[in-house]
């Protein structure tokens, strides 16, 4: 009789695949309730150690041509759509949904890596723009990456809202460390595969599974970590991060499930320029 080999869930940090250091993981059931996997749950050490490898993958991403982050953000869609099957079984597994509304969960995700894929090379155009000044000057503002990005994924979707939440902040060239949803958090490190394989430098995408309220605030007081989307948060975890947050004045963001280029800028800096006309 053969023995199914079970999937080992880890995190997802610097393009590597690590166990917690601590060796701690902690249960996931499916819809009905019957144990399905032992993912690894994050520690205070694994979530300084992702914002590490971000701060260290900022510099190269971020000078990247916004046409080549593009490329990637698309590969990530090409390499989800080979291995959509495998998405929709984990969906459906834990969060008892039928295959149809998985599959279309799985398309919405793939469907977000294209969308945000065409906005790499276009964002600076279409929100830049060229000031009227009194002089002998050129004046642009240009939308800058602000740098490392704290996320905290939806809680209620596998896929989907984790997608909407990676995508628009690292299209610009930020990089970004995020908590997969606590209860629903199998799809993620399957999507840290395809990221692993997509041409995506290490460290530029970072995923944590764990448990929420236990990396909230550290997230919120790390100082190296410049701006947050709490979308994935309670009321009262959202106001303990923001208490957390305002040390070091850090952008914090909430969003609706949904795909707009109002997620891109809000990790964005805008950045002015003064030329000289002539040189």
């Amino acid at each position: 009789m053969r023995i199914d080999v079970k999937k080992t869930y880890k995190l997802f940090i610097g393009g590597a695949f690590p166990r917690s250091e601590s060796g701690r993981t902690y249960e996931i059931a499916n819809s009905k309730g019957i144990f399905i996997a032992n993912p690894a749950q994050a520690s205070r050490k694994d979530l300084r150690d992702a914002v590490v490898s971000a701060r260290a993958a900022f510099t190269g991403w971020s000078g990247a041509t916004a046409f080549n982050r593009g490329q990637i953000l698309y590969r990530a869609a090409e390499i989800m759509e080979g291995r959509a099957a495998q998405f929709v079984d984990e969906i459906v597994a834990v969060e008892g949904i039928s295959s149809t509304a998985a599959k279309k969960q799985v398309q919405e995700a793939i469907d977000a890596w294209v969308w945000y894929s065409g906005w790499c090379d276009k964002i600076g155009s279409i929100y830049g723009s060229t000031n009227q000044v009194s002089g002998a000057f050129y004046n642009f503002t240009i939308p800058e990456p602000i740098g490392v990005v704290g996320a905290f994924a939806p809680q209620k979707s596998s896929l989907l809202g984790l997608v909407q939440t990676i995508a628009p902040i690292i299209a610009t060239g930020n990089t970004v460390v995020v908590v997969a949803s606590q209860k629903l958090p199998l799809s993620a490190i399957t999507l840290a595969e395809v990221l692993a394989t997509s041409d995506l430098p290490g460290g530029v995408v970072n995923i944590l599974t764990g448990i929420t309220a236990e990396l909230a605030p550290w997230m919120g007081s790390h100082m190296d970590v410049d701006a947050v989307d709490a979308s994935g948060l309670t009321a009262a975890q959202d106001k303990e991060l923001r208490i957390a947050g305002t040390e070091n004045l850090k952008r914090i963001s909430t969003f609706k499930a949904e795909t707009s280029p109002q997620r891109i800028l809000a990790f964005m800096e805008q950045k002015t320029v003064w030329h000289p006309i002539g040189i």
